[in-house]
This record gives C-alpha cells, structure tokens and sequence, in this order.
C-alpha cells in the first residue's frame, strides 16, 4: 500500500486514477453544459424549460464533482507527503528531470486551485445549479458579493488552463518515457508491482518549484494584461431622493426569494426609501398612519442570475426603474398590518401582510415576510413551468427607524 524509493504503493496510484476518472468526468460534463448554456442564451435558438433544467442537472454535476476533486486532492497531498517519493529514472537529464518536477507541482497546485476558485464563485453569487454536497451552498469568509464571484470566475479561467497545460505535458511525458525510453515510469503508476531504479541525480524541489510559480505568475499577469480581470464598480449611481418622514429609517434590509430549479435564491435591494407616518395610539378606525416604500429596481442584487431579472421579461428595470408599495398600518384582529397595493410595472396589486414592531422610546424596529405570485405583475411570462421558474415570490423586510 505505501511508496517505496522505486515503486508507489496502491494508495497513490488509486489517489492518481481516481483524480484521472473524475477530471475527465468534469471536462465532458462541462464542455456539453457549457454549449447547452449557450444554446439557451441564443435567441435564435429554440430551448425548451426541459433544455434549462438538463443544464442546471449537468452544471450541478460539474460543481459537484469539482468539489470532489477538491477533497480528492486534499487527502491526495497529505498521503504524498508522509511517503518516501520514488525517484525519478531520469533525473541525470536536468532538463527533463526539472521539466517532470515542475509539471507535478503544477499538477498539484490547479488540482486546488481550480475546484477551490469555482466553489468561491459559486459560494459569492446564489444562483443557477446548486451542489449536491450536505454543506450548504456557502462557505465561510466567502461573501455574496459579485465582483468576489467574477474574480473568482477568472481565477478559475486561469487555472484551468493551467492544469491543461500541465496534464497535456504530463501525458506526453509518461508516453515518452513508454515508447521511446522503455523504462518503468508508466508502468509504476500503473496496477500491480512495478520497480524501476532511480538514477543517482535527481533534481531536487527547489528549482522546479520556482518554475512553476514563474509559470502561475505568468498566467496570471497575460490575464491581468488582457484584461481579464473586473474593476469593481465604483461608478455613482443614481440614487433615490431621501424622503421627509416622521420615522426615519436608519437601517434595513429588503429581501426576495425565489425558486429556480428547486433551489432557493435569495436577493436583496440595495436602494429603497421608506415614509413612515406612525402613531403607537389608533385611530377611531384602527389606523395607526401609513407608509411609502420606494424601491429602485435596479439596485437588486440576485447572484448569478440578476441580469436575468433586469430584463424585459422579469422586473425590466430600464423601462420600470422603481416598484412602489403603500399602505395603510391598520390594527386587525388586535394584529398590526400593512394593507395597501404594490405596483411592479405599473401594475397594482393588493397586499396585506402582518407586522412585527417593537417600539423603546424614539427607536422602532419593524419586520415581516409576504409572498406574491410573480405573475399577477406580468413577471417571467416566458417561463410558464414552475419547476423551473418558482411562481410564488417571498418578500422580507427587517428595519430600525428613529423618531
């Protein structure tokens, strides 16, 4: 089972084949998802809601699997370096020795590198295809922040050509030794026992090293070159004017989910004002005030797939730049509630809903969820199947106002 000083044990030859299978596994997977993908996003295309979820099926399949990699790698290197390496049989020929050495640390650094960028992408923008790990779809330090996930999705471009580069001379280099030089340095790698003596010189770690961080350095400064990588956008954007109310708000959030593909994605407005009128005492008709939420539409950010929900189908927020939400804060059945009409589109639909407010002195904090049908504002009429499209829409409120 373990590595001698000419042969490997079983452990690191089924470590090896097993990275093979599954690399090999995610190329396929992702070379069909992706030109699916395109295929989808091709107007001139005709897909189906059937050709989105076997899309979301085999993104998920990759995503998974790349995850697996990821641990595969791990556990990969940890069994490596508690184990005598076998030498190389070449190692009198510095070039091709230190060439061997560098493509295996290269090998090993995009084994980590790229499954770990693409779980960072996927965990920094909710959205399209979840992965079938028990995890969560998040991960820790990892924000939902867009420019962290495009980053990410760079890091993750460079890194897989990288490793193309690196398994394409790693395969080269094993044929070269089996045809041409004959010796064992396939066939150690391969199942059953198989001794090859090592040439007295060897190459060391030190200088492959180096080579292979010249070569992530170089990667990664062509893509810096061409551009590749995003600028955060620092652009000022339009803000809603403040408005002049009894309460204002302080802070709050403004939250929507939604249901794609059987996974919930979650999204948040970044932009919205609200009037408060509000009086802890009612009214003869049980009208504490009312409120004016103003909400710009572009502002929502919804991971991966929020320049979906810009477009014309969904919240068209070029033509429609703000929704608008007001009611009347009414006691009923000794319960406050908001009941009043949100317009999306400009169109109006009726809503009431039950709210949680505390009240200490001239600081109020205030919550509630509701849910709309999408369809009652002419949202996503394009995708009438609720399995891959979710009809309902929770809406969630948090906020804290002074007096």
């Amino acid at each position: 089972m373990i590595n001698t000083d000419t042969r490997y044990g079983s452990v690191a030859k089924s470590f090896h084949w097993l990275t093979a299978l599954l690399i090999l596994a995610i190329i396929l997977i992702g070379v069909i998802a992706n030109d699916l993908a395109r295929a989808i996003r091709n107007p001139e295309i005709a897909t189906t809601d059937a050709d989105i979820s076997r899309a979301a099926f085999l993104f998920s399949w990759h995503k998974t699997l790349g995850v697996t990699v990821f641990f595969v790698a791990l556990m990969r290197i940890l069994w490596a370096v508690t184990q005598p390496k076998p030498g190389l049989l070449n190692g009198d020929n510095p070039p091709e020795a230190i060439a061997a050495e560098t493509v295996h640390w290269l090998l090993y650094g995009s084994l980590v590198a790229l499954p770990l960028s693409g779980w960072v992408h996927h965990a920094s923008t909710t959205g399209f295809a979840p992965i079938w790990w028990p995890f969560g779809q998040s991960l820790p330090l990892v924000p939902l922040d867009a420019y962290v996930s495009e980053i990410a999705r760079t890091l993750h471009h460079v890194a897989k050509w990288v490793l193309a580069g690196a398994l394409t001379a790693h395969i080269l280099g094993a044929l070269k030794h089996h045809v041409i030089d004959r010796d064992a340095t396939l066939r150690r790698m391969w199942f059953g026992r198989a001794d090859g003596q090592p040439s007295e010189a060897q190459p060391g770690h030190g200088a492959p090293l180096v080579a292979a961080l010249a070569v992530w350095a170089a990667a990664l400064g062509v893509t810096a070159w061409l551009g590749w990588f995003p600028e955060r956008d620092v652009s000022p954007r339009t803000a809603l004017a403040a408005v002049n109310s009894d309460w204002t708000v302080q802070d709050g959030t403004l939250e929507i989910t939604i249901t794609q593909l059987g996974s919930t994605v979650t999204g948040e407005f970044a932009d919205w004002t609200a009037d408060i009128t509000y009086d802890e005492t009612p009214a003869a008709d049980g009208k504490h005030g009312d409120v004016t939420v103003t909400i710009a539409t572009g502002s929502l950010e919804l991971g991966i797939v929020t320049g979906q929900a810009m477009g014309p189908d969904f919240l068209n927020a070029e033509a429609f730049p703000t929704a608008r939400f007001t009611a009347d804060l009414v006691t009923l059945d000794e319960e406050l509630t908001a009941r009043g009409t949100l317009t999306i589109r400009e169109t109006g639909v009726a809503l009431q809903f039950p709210v949680t407010l505390s009240i200490e002195g001239n600081t109020a904090t205030a919550r509630a969820d509701t849910s709309v049908d999408r369809r009652d504002f002419a949202i996503g009429q394009s995708v009438g199947d609720q399995g891959s499209l979710g009809f309902d829409v929770d809406i969630r409120f948090e906020l804290t106002a002074t007096r």
